[in-house]
């Protein structure tokens, strides 16, 4: 039988709720999903593993909570590094700082971004999420490269592919790591493609 749970009205309460979701955020970065319990959970946040129930349905219904940080960790530093930027921007510097930093954050979160996307591929709640922040980044990077005076055609396609070819580097040069790669030279290959997708 599935279990009732409440949403707290209480601000004890909600501050309870909140230790469980940030237990379930370290924990899955540490361990990876698979790795954690919902008893430690429970134990990293300092209550009882019924009342991590009282609140959660079950590991999962956590995960769904510790996305929309995740999200917010990830999306928030590349989106400050766009409203930053000034008039007669530097698109090779841009782009080498929104590199340098998605590199930083896939390195930061690693187990919890791997946990994420595997389970993107059969949970359609965690696809959705993602799915959404995709949309969300590319509407406001290209508002942002239109208001910094980017004037090009099919600027939001140019966007979309650019994230792409940013995702897939850092995934690269965090994951896999060939040892017939040479990273910096390929960090610089890439910067010199961004630059003139928007030329």
């Amino acid at each position: 039988m599935k279990n009732i749970v409440r949403e707290p009205q209480q601000e004890r309460s909600i501050e309870k709720k909140n230790k469980i979701i940030q237990a379930g955020y370290e924990l899955f970065t540490e361990v990876g999903y698979y790795g954690t319990n919902t008893v430690e959970i429970a134990k990293r946040a300092g209550v009882s593993t019924g009342i991590v129930y009282g609140y959660f349905t079950d590991k999962r219904d956590i995960l769904i909570r510790v996305l929309e940080i995740y999200i917010d960790n990830v999306s928030s530093p590349l989106i400050d590094i766009m409203k930053s930027a000034k008039g007669n921007v530097n698109l090779k510097n841009l782009a080498q700082s929104v590199l340098d930093k998605t590199i930083e954050l896939h390195e930061r979160y690693a187990k919890l971004h791997n946990t994420l996307h595997s389970l993107a591929a059969t949970d359609e709640a965690v696809n959705a999420e993602f799915m959404t922040l995709e949309s969300n980044i590319t509407e406001q990077v290209s508002e942002q490269l239109c208001d910094l005076g980017v004037n090009t055609p099919n600027i939001t396609e140019k966007v979309h592919l650019a994230m792409n070819i940013i995702q897939s580097f850092s995934h690269e040069y965090v994951f896999d790591n060939h040892n017939y790669i040479d990273y910096p030279q390929m960090k610089i290959l890439v910067c010199d493609i961004l630059v003139d997708l928007f030329k």
